[in-house]
């Protein structure tokens, strides 16, 4: 539940950086298999899942859950998407290196002991590992958690301190982001807790991935066995196949690509 100010120095933030999903404006690159309607739909279902999982870490350490949201005039949206644990962090301008920067500063001016702002392309991602990232801030001192995805990003940064360093000249969107934000944490002095590697769902390979595991049942060998239930996502994925089969997902085949990898 939402508490106040005073309360909340022990407390880290999960924030989601979600945009509206709206048909043609998220999860682009999954168009085709998907259509752009479907698309939207199922970013939808990754936002309920991912801060349903906030609620879930939220049982075992002290956490608020938030969706930093965008555009603005957006929030509508979002309050009939999220449970009301949950709350609605604003947007203040386009861009995502300034977006993080801004969430964290907003949320650590909140008074949270520490922020973690988490991407919203991983629904599956382990309520052990957003544990296991409060759990790293709550220790003494200054120090960055980083979440690498298996792209080359990474799915979650926690901070302290909204150290603007750690946003500027980045190559988002790109294999480096994951690297460049260490070297900005050592030329920071700040040591780096680094999580269990994760993947992001943002083309049609890793859709696969995300098929198997939430209707096939099969985990990525190269990623921590057990995955977040996902209940919103893995419903209307099964629905999709259902109606569609896996060819028409794009998801046959997936693991004879992971064989020979």
């Amino acid at each position: 539940m939402p508490v106040g100010l005073a309360n909340r120095a022990g407390i880290c933030a999960l924030a989601v950086m979600a945009k509206a999903p709206r048909s043609g404006e998220v999860k682009t690159r999954l168009v085709p298999p998907l259509r752009a309607e479907e698309a939207a739909i199922l970013s939808s279902c990754f936002l309920q899942d991912i801060t349903e999982n906030f609620i879930a870490a939220s049982r075992l350490v002290p956490v608020q859950g938030y969706v930093a949201y965008s555009p603005p005039g957006s929030e509508a949206l979002f309050h009939d998407l999220v449970l009301p644990e949950i709350l609605l962090l604003p947007p203040h301008r386009v861009g995502l290196g300034y977006s993080l920067l801004r969430a964290a500063e907003d949320l650590l001016q909140a008074g949270y002991g520490s922020a973690c702002l988490v991407n919203a392309d991983s629904p599956t991602l382990p309520t052990s590992v957003l544990v296991e990232a409060v759990e790293a801030l709550r220790a003494p001192g200054d120090r960055v958690v980083l979440g690498p995805a298996s792209d080359g990003g990474y799915y979650l940064i926690g901070l302290k301190y909204a150290h603007k360093r750690l946003f500027d000249d980045i190559a988002w969107s790109t294999a480096l982001v994951f690297q460049q934000t260490v070297e900005r944490a050592a030329s920071l002095a700040l040591d780096v807790v680094t999580l269990p590697t994760w993947y992001d769902v943002d083309d049609a390979a890793s859709l696969r991935w995300l098929c198997e595991e939430v209707v096939a049942g099969r985990s990525a060998a190269e990623f921590i066995a057990a995955g977040y239930p996902a209940p919103h996502t893995a419903a209307y994925l099964r629905g999709l196949v259902a109606l569609r089969g896996a060819d028409g997902l794009g998801t046959d085949g997936l693991a004879g690509e992971r064989a020979s990898r």
